[in-house]
């Protein structure tokens, strides 16, 4: 039995007390894969952003609202786990401002200055010690295998999930699942609990089950 620790759902970055940036990203993904961990014996630990579905409830879950947050908290738990899925999907920039009262309508454009999160997954992954591994997500709009597997260099995983953005807020979706090295190991298409199903068996085959290795960053 391993202890899984994932990473679901959307993060908000607060604009004014009352405003914030987030994206469509429902959980599914995450509850689907805490589900298929669960069914395969392992014991699973859920850090989730806001979402509106419900979580396993034999999984511990801890609900988090801003990317720092959700970054506090993984790398927290992270020690006492094995593993790591990082199916969330944290806001990557932030207002360098969060003005502290209500941004009043003048009639003229907002300018906002943005800047980036800090990245969950990487962060992480730089804390691997032998025995562990990270897995991540890799949703792009364009050269998707491409930049997921420079991704998944860059960001020390041990697997990359590749997918598009029809995944966001879906019943469905399809997934290639790619190794360090850029060969496919397993590719799935269905709804996110078929799809998770797929996931969980990959790690388990390629990373639960394999002599551990402790996988260095391209950058």
């Amino acid at each position: 039995m391993a202890k899984i620790l994932i990473t679901s759902g959307p993060t908000r970055q607060y604009l004014d007390p009352v405003r914030y940036m987030t994206n469509a990203s429902s959980g599914r993904m995450g509850a689907a894969l805490a589900e298929a961990a669960l069914a395969m014996g392992h014991a699973v630990t859920v850090v989730s952003g806001p979402v509106s579905i419900h979580y396993p409830t034999t999984a511990q879950v801890h609900f988090v609202d801003t990317t720092e947050e959700m970054l506090q908290i993984t790398e927290a738990l992270f020690a006492t786990h094995d593993g790591l899925i990082g199916a969330a999907a944290p806001c990557d920039y932030m207002p360098r401002q969060i003005q502290t009262s209500k941004i009043a309508k003048s009639g003229e454009p907002l300018l906002l200055e943005l800047i980036e999160t800090s990245d969950v997954v990487a962060t992480v992954a730089k804390q691997k010690r032998l025995g562990q591994w990270v897995v991540g997500f890799a949703l792009e709009t364009e050269d998707q295998r491409f930049r997921a597997i420079v991704k998944m260099q860059r960001k020390c995983c041990d697997l990359m999930v590749s997918n598009g953005p029809s995944a966001i807020n879906s019943e469905f979706n399809e997934v290639e699942i790619l190794a360090p090295e850029g060969q496919t190991v397993s590719r799935c298409a269905g709804n996110k609990r078929e799809v998770a199903a797929a996931i969980l068996m990959a790690i388990e085959t390629h990373l639960i089950l394999k002599q551990p290795v402790v996988r260095g960053c391209t950058a």
